[in-house]
């Protein structure tokens, strides 16, 4: 199969949709499928992947790019293309209306578009600038599941506002999104565990982003976990932000100073290395855990036993006993959760093994990668 893969963001950029960007093409690419990649171009030179051929847009999906999408796509209609969807990654100020009338106009090839995100929520009493941010989404969203003869979806929540927008013919899956960190099994990670929780301490993980809708129930959770612990745990806070969290949280409670470690900002090897380090992860969001949370299926992709939480994006399979669940978005229970698990060997080991099915099971790239050529 021939394979033309748009994106919005795609390595040396770093995020979810970039490294899920690239995890597809390799994957195609090793099935034997010819794949390219469109994609703005980027001031940092592009390490080559043959026998994947990457093409830097001249701009970022304005005139000259939809020209050049034109002009190289128009006329290969055996070629599959798959555009990775998300409203911000398109430019604009997430309101690129031309490029989605763009793949409107292509609506007789065979696109198909996967929905990592769909729109921008419209809510009651929200500033008008979001009212029309969002109203403007959901014209691009549809524009953009009218040109598809197959659409895929990071998470079922997304499934009824899809199906809004699609012409009936369409047919919608679920396809979870893996983790983009390979598991480094060549790296040992009993000396970093060692010299980061040492005299047989408890490590318990977080990783993510620290961005603002996150950081006040993680802040008591982690402030819960290090102050109830008696000297046998360490906090190990892992991604970019997690310094400057840190910094947050020991000036409040400078006691703490010892029993919290932040690494910043890390390559895909030593993260694996110190998620792999780790007894247990917690991963408390908002919403709840979902299939479209990268940062969760990093600790079940390396077999870590995880606390999180349900709530309103939250599947059906996360109650399969693969996480420890918890009710809400409470970071009490989040860290009172955590605390029967750290005792608890029998408990912490079928978790690990649950955590590892599931993943295998579900969530690995390779369900994508077979979705993709034998609809």
């Amino acid at each position: 199969m021939r394979w033309s893969i748009i994106t919005g963001e795609y390595p040396p950029q770093r995020g979810g949709v970039a490294d899920y960007s690239r995890l597809v093409a390799r994957g195609l690419a090793q099935a034997g499928d010819d794949v390219e990649i469109w994609a703005p171009a980027t001031t940092e030179p592009r390490a080559p992947e043959a026998p994947i051929v990457v093409h830097g847009l001249g701009d970022h999906f304005g005139p000259r790019a939809i020209l050049e999408l034109n002009r190289s796509l128009k006329a290969e209609r055996e070629k599959e293309l798959l555009v990775q969807y998300v409203p911000h990654a398109f430019g604009m100020k997430a309101l690129n209306i031309a490029f989605c009338l763009w793949l409107y106009s292509m609506r007789s090839a065979r696109i198909t578009v996967m929905f990592h995100e769909v729109a921008y929520p419209l809510v009651r009493n929200q500033p008008l600038r979001h009212t029309l941010l969002g109203a403007v989404n959901r014209m691009m969203a549809w524009l953009a599941a009218r040109s598809a003869r197959r659409i895929l979806i990071s998470t079922p929540a997304w499934l009824d506002l899809v199906r809004s927008l699609a012409s009936a013919k369409a047919q919608i899956e679920w396809r979870p999104v893996p983790s983009n960190i390979a598991v480094a099994n060549d790296v040992p990670s009993a000396e970093l565990r060692n010299a980061l929780a040492p005299n047989g301490r408890r490590l318990i993980g977080h990783f993510g982003t620290y961005g603002r809708l996150m950081t006040d129930a993680l802040a008591e959770c982690v402030g819960a976990l290090a102050a109830g612990g008696t000297n046998d745990r360490t906090i190990l806070l892992m991604g970019r932000g997690g310094r400057e969290f840190r910094q947050r949280l020991l000036a409040r409670n400078p006691e703490l100073s010892g029993l919290l470690h932040a690494t910043g900002g890390l390559n895909d090897r030593d993260l694996s290395r110190h998620v792999a380090a780790c007894d247990l992860m917690v991963q408390p969001y908002p919403d709840g855990v979902s299939s479209r949370r990268t940062s969760v299926m990093l600790a079940l992709s390396h077999g870590i036993p995880t606390v999180t939480n349900f709530g309103a994006s939250t599947e059906r399979c996360w109650g399969e006993g693969a996480v420890a669940l918890c009710d809400g978005y409470d970071a009490r229970s989040l860290a009172q959760t955590a605390e029967r698990l750290l005792p608890d060997q029998d408990e912490l080991r079928r978790l690990r093994v649950n955590s590892g099915k599931l993943y295998a099971e579900l969530f690995d790239i390779r369900h994508t990668i077979e979705a993709l050529r034998h609809p």
